[in-house]
């Protein structure tokens, strides 16, 4: 039986005696309905994870005590990252969920200008703390322990121009775009390991935007003769990465 995945961005060592937060104890305890006793894992982000057992539940407040570490990682050899176009609702949250399961680094919300999201300071502080969030559940579900960093919504040219290294694809059907097979096998980009993804918003990209994209070194790519949705043509390419240069299908 698959053991309950507790993300938990703390100090931990074996023989340590932790109170949970109170929004992880009372999902363990009201959704969940672990007993004392049971056996659980922990993991804070920074490698490896823990065996551990809840010890006391009172209400919602649980406590834990840490067990053995054991460095298990379970991370892609890509490094990849997604720049996303910011998508309404679920579809982001989707997005974010689904490039966790298939390990994406790190994820940057892009301010677009054909995005129909519209953020204040305020709204943007708190979609990067839920998508954070969902980004977290990711990991407790899917088994990794290095939590990829969401970052704050991000203007679209301050985002592409700080991209340096590695191969950077922006996800167009336009023609002209090259399969992201082929892009592999030609111009060395098969070889590296580290690769950034553009994927616009709903609508798309504007003219200007693919423009500087461009001009900040990417390459129109396309996933195949049909037009994606943005939600569909994030999550295809980073299979795809990882079923090409990746590790889905190794042993």
């Amino acid at each position: 039986m698959r053991l309950t995945r507790i993300y938990l961005p703390a100090d931990l060592s074996p023989g340590a005696r932790i109170e949970l937060p109170a929004a992880q104890g009372r999902h363990l305890v009201r959704v969940l309905r672990l007993a004392a006793g049971t056996a659980i894992v922990l993991f804070n982000g920074r490698g490896g994870e823990f065996e551990a057992t809840i010890e006391g539940i009172h209400r919602d407040d649980v406590t834990v005590q840490v067990g053995a570490h054991h460095a298990t990682e379970r991370e892609s050899p890509l490094d990849i990252t997604l720049l996303q176009g910011i998508a309404r609702g679920d579809k982001m949250d989707l997005i974010l969920q689904k490039a966790t399961e298939l390990g994406v680094t790190r994820i940057v919300p892009l301010i677009m200008a054909r995005s129909s999201v519209r953020l204040t300071s305020d709204t943007a502080t708190r979609k990067q703390e839920h998508w954070q969030a969902v980004v977290d559940s990711a990991c407790e579900q899917s088994g990794r322990n290095r939590v990829p960093e969401v970052d704050a919504p991000t203007p679209f040219a301050s985002a592409v121009q700080a991209v340096h290294a590695g191969s950077r694809l922006l996800l167009t059907p336009a023609e002209g775009s090259r399969s992201l097979a082929a892009m592999l096998a030609s111009d060395g980009a098969g070889a590296t390991s580290t690769f950034t993804l553009l994927v616009g918003p709903e609508g798309g990209f504007d003219p200007d935007e693919v423009r500087i994209a461009r001009l900040a070194g990417f390459a129109g790519c396309r996933l195949g003769p049909r037009v994606l949705r943005t939600e569909t043509a994030a999550l295809t390419a980073l299979a795809a990465l990882q079923a090409m240069a990746g590790d889905i299908g190794r042993q």
